[in-house]
């Protein structure tokens, strides 16, 4: 029998078999007695006879239903209501922005917030059906953002659509980046690295894009590209870079990819010819300014430089920019 303990999530169960057997006794005696179970009170399937101390009737299920969904229906009116208002609040608004794309080029939309930008993201994403190209420059990701796009990403596999990733060498060594690529390179996903990736890109369905506007860079600012050829310059720029790129590949014998240091340090050495700074470097490449100056210190250990410029010159005769040494 059903107690005044299970009755907090009794909506959510069935009528116990208790209770079916004392309100089949209720319809057949046109009322019952005694202590019902919690179940048939807590749904409303009996109440008192007027004049009758202690008697139950039975209340037909449909009445008990109606009086149960009264308060569901009107709490889902209110909800309809509210978004009715909000709808009503943003006519006017919306009625400008769209003169004001016709005016312009509706083409490319400039969409400013980190809130505004993850929103326009999902929605495009979650329409996304056939190929979802992303750039992702700057190293391995914060772990709140990848548990973030992990189940997304799943689910973008599930659906069948091809995902093609790029990185920079630097994720091979970071553990949270590595984790979520072995999980989505199981579900079909295709990833690769460089050692600069041209810039943040998303790419769906090769039919909108999004890339950061660095103009409004402290506000965090991004552009929503429709226009054909805009994309397909993006497109473009993306199989280039794809092409140079190193799969990512998890390997039986090895628990982790194949790490790219020497790919690293020859990419650590052309920028610190052409004049970089250690700082400048490091952003570049994703890596930290300490492990650009390990690469310079070693490299300068190996040719007996003694300062900078007597490093640039001879690591430029050396020719270890062309090749492996």
């Amino acid at each position: 029998m059903c107690t005044e303990a299970d009755s907090p999530g009794m909506l959510e169960r069935e009528v116990c078999a208790a209770g079916l057997d004392f309100y089949r006794r209720a319809l057949a005696q046109g009322s019952g007695s005694g202590d019902p179970p919690a179940c048939l009170v807590a749904l409303g399937l009996l109440r008192p006879v007027a004049g009758a101390p202690g008697s139950l009737a039975p209340v037909p299920p449909d009445v008990a239903a109606a009086a149960l969904a009264r308060p569901v229906e009107r709490a889902i009116l209110d909800q309809q209501h509210a978004l009715a208002a909000i709808h009503a609040s943003l006519t006017g608004v919306t009625q400008v922005y769209r003169e004001s794309q016709e005016q312009g080029d509706g083409s490319v939309r400039l969409i400013v917030g980190k809130d505004a930008i993850s929103a326009a993201l999902e929605n495009a994403v979650q329409s996304c059906r056939e190929e979802l190209l992303t750039a992702q420059p700057g190293g391995g990701r914060a772990a709140e953002l990848l548990a973030e796009a992990l189940p997304r990403d799943l689910a973008l596999g599930e659906r069948g659509v091809r995902q093609r990733t790029l990185y920079q060498h630097t994720v091979r060594t970071h553990g949270p980046t590595l984790a979520y690529i072995e999980q989505v390179s199981a579900a079909g996903a295709e990833l690769r690295t460089l050692n600069e990736v041209f810039d943040r890109m998303i790419v769906c369905d090769r039919k909108i894009a999004f890339i950061p506007d660095h103009r409004h860079e402290r506000d965090g600012a991004a552009l929503a590209v429709e226009h054909p050829g805009i994309i397909g310059f993006l497109v473009t720029t993306f199989e280039h870079a794809w092409a140079r790129a190193e799969p990512v590949v998890y390997e039986p014998t090895h628990q982790r990819p194949q790490l790219l240091t020497n790919e690293t340090r020859r990419a650590v050495l052309s920028l610190m010819v052409g004049g970089y700074t250690d700082d400048a470097i490091a952003g570049r490449l994703g890596i930290s300014s300490r492990t650009v100056a390990t690469h310079i210190k070693k490299t300068a250990e190996a040719l007996g430089s003694r300062s900078r410029a007597q490093l640039a010159y001879l690591v430029a005769r050396s020719g270890m920019l062309e090749g492996e040494h």
